[in-house]
């Protein structure tokens, strides 16, 4: 094999993360993304794929919903898979308690998605849940 080839293989493969570790979204590079995917597994073990609706504050990831299946799954296993434009980034959800944070949170949601998320709101069954993305 040639220097300048056997150079190339041995850049790819130093750009690569090293086994066990997970690429991390760059969450300011998705802000403007409007739809994402969450797949989660139900209590029989059988993935969910979920479309939702992302949210970047301060540079974080969050994601949010309210009496789900997919939602119900995340409290059972925080251990979920964002698909953003065709990107898998296995991540942990944290459900976010406090109220200056959810509150920052749901106005960003406002101010991204308008009047389909004051709609969506009211149809939304019961407390929502706020979920900060974190990597596992």
């Amino acid at each position: 094999m040639s220097r300048p080839a056997l150079l190339v293989i041995l850049c790819a493969a130093l750009a690569l993360p090293a086994a066990g570790q997970s690429r991390r979204p760059d969450w300011d590079a998705f802000a403007g993304v409007d739809t994402i995917e969450v797949i989660t597994h139900d209590a029989d073990g059988e993935p969910r794929e979920t479309t939702i609706w992302l949210a970047v504050v301060d540079g974080q990831g969050f994601i949010r919903t309210g009496d789900t299946t997919w939602g119900e799954n995340v409290v059972r296993d925080p251990d979920v898979v964002l698909r953003i434009e065709g990107e898998e980034y296995p991540l942990r959800a944290d459900l976010i308690e406090d109220e200056g944070l959810r509150e920052r949170v749901e106005r960003t949601f406002h101010d991204k998605y308008g009047w389909q998320d004051r709609f969506v709101g009211l149809l939304r069954p019961g407390e929502t849940k706020i979920m900060h993305m974190l990597s596992r």
